[in-house]
């Protein structure tokens, strides 16, 4: 179970960082980002930014979990 959370935390991080990096240049370009608006509002880049550091420490804390008790049995 901890290595699938591993995984995927990794891959949700990745993925957030990657939104966030695309949606940073699409708006120092001037440019709109259809797919980041909601009713009116945009979602701003920060929110991916800090969705890949929560993953990244989730990702960080199940790792060390698993250790832990691969060490301990």
């Amino acid at each position: 179970m901890e290595k699938l959370i591993m995984r995927w935390s990794y891959w949700l991080g990745v993925t957030s960082v990657v939104v966030a990096v695309v949606s940073r240049v699409l708006n120092s370009m001037g440019l709109s980002t259809v797919l980041l608006q909601t009713k009116g509002d945009t979602i701003s880049f920060r929110t991916f930014v800090n969705g890949a550091l929560l993953f990244l420490v989730t990702s960080i804390a199940t790792a060390g979990y698993a250790w832990f008790h691969q060490q301990k049995n």
